[in-house]
């Protein structure tokens, strides 16, 4: 045990994208679990099975922090590997909307420390973009997380907790934050030179976005939030999926350019998009959707869950071989 820790590096913060996938899954599966007749156990049990795989993912970043404290502290300077860290509170207040299933008080405290922990990281790391010369070659959409992916986030777990005031302004900071971003990166990626391969698995955080967004909105809107609309979802929420959809078709269209980068732990950035859109869009089909809603969401469900399986199977792979963890430089 101590050659293989001597051997391989700490967790990188990336990893907190595991964490987020499999519980924005899980909250995909309770939905269907009310929608269709999906078995309850085992949308509790994928539950249960990613609260796990968070707290495992939290407290070995809380170890690097304790026993690698360098190698968090350039991680934290590091401009792609930091945006990662934002999805430490984003998972804890994931695991927040989970854990209000068994007790009340303790998600309401796990929602709090998420809550103010995406604020300070997402302050800091924002400002950064101020500060200027930031080197555009590493420009990706991982510069959402520490905004936009918290702001949506935080809306919806506000909002599953009665908070309907507090997640309408949650959901401003990360609406505007995205229309704000999305612009630079298009400029960047239209003008720059075409992004490393070992970055371009980041390409998949560029779906989360509209389908959080969306997710975020039907949790506002239908948390009785006065918004002047009501009764079925409104045109916000098919505007959310319809561009869901289209970012979905345009990382197809792009996967053979993503792939050039071998699997690696960084392709579970796909994973929260992936999860997100048949949320969404089973979120559309709950409040009086026609039958076609009904019939995408569960092919979007479907492909989902084998997309996330895939990753899944795919990084189980990687860690029996021993390369889950990047080995560390020879010195």
């Amino acid at each position: 045990m101590n050659s293989w820790i001597t051997k391989h590096e700490p967790m990188p913060a990336g990893f907190f994208g595991i964490a987020v996938g499999m519980l924005a899954l899980a909250g995909a599966w309770r939905v269907a679990a009310k929608l269709w007749e999906v078995p309850q156990q085992a949308a509790m049990f994928m539950t249960v099975a990613a609260v796990v795989v968070w707290a495992a993912v939290m407290a070995m970043y809380a170890l690097k922090w304790l026993a690698h404290r360098e190698a968090a502290r350039k991680e934290w300077q590091h401009e792609v590997q930091s945006s990662f860290i934002a999805l430490a509170p984003v998972s804890t207040m994931l695991a927040a909307q989970a854990v209000k299933l068994w007790s009340y008080d303790l998600a309401l405290a796990l929602f709090v420390a998420g809550a103010t922990g995406q604020l300070a990281v997402g302050v800091m790391l924002h400002g950064r973009l101020w500060q200027g010369a930031r080197n555009a070659e590493v420009v990706t959409p991982a510069i959402y997380l520490p905004t936009v992916a918290p702001g949506f986030v935080a809306a919806t777990t506000a909002a599953s907790f009665g908070f309907p005031e507090l997640a309408a302004m949650f959901f401003g900071a990360g609406a505007l934050s995205w229309l704000a971003i999305e612009s630079m990166l298009l400029n960047r990626a239209a003008h720059g030179a075409p992004t490393a391969a070992a970055l371009r698995p980041t390409f998949g955080v560029q779906l989360a976005p509209p389908v959080v967004g969306g997710v975020a909105w039907m949790a506002v809107t239908g948390s009785g939030f006065h918004t002047g609309l009501s009764g079925g979802a409104d045109l916000v929420a098919y505007a959310l999926l319809g561009y869901g959809l289209y970012q979905a078709a345009l990382l197809l269209r792009l996967l053979p350019w993503i792939r050039a980068q071998v699997f690696a732990p960084s392709y579970w950035a796909f994973s929260f998009g992936v999860a997100a859109l048949p949320t969404l869009a089973m979120l559309v089909a709950q409040r009086g959707a026609p039958g076609w809603v009904h019939e995408l969401a569960f092919a979007l469900f479907a492909v989902s869950n084998l997309i996330i399986g895939l990753l899944v199977v795919k990084t189980v792979g990687l860690l029996w071989e021993g390369k889950l963890f990047p080995v560390r430089a020879a010195s």
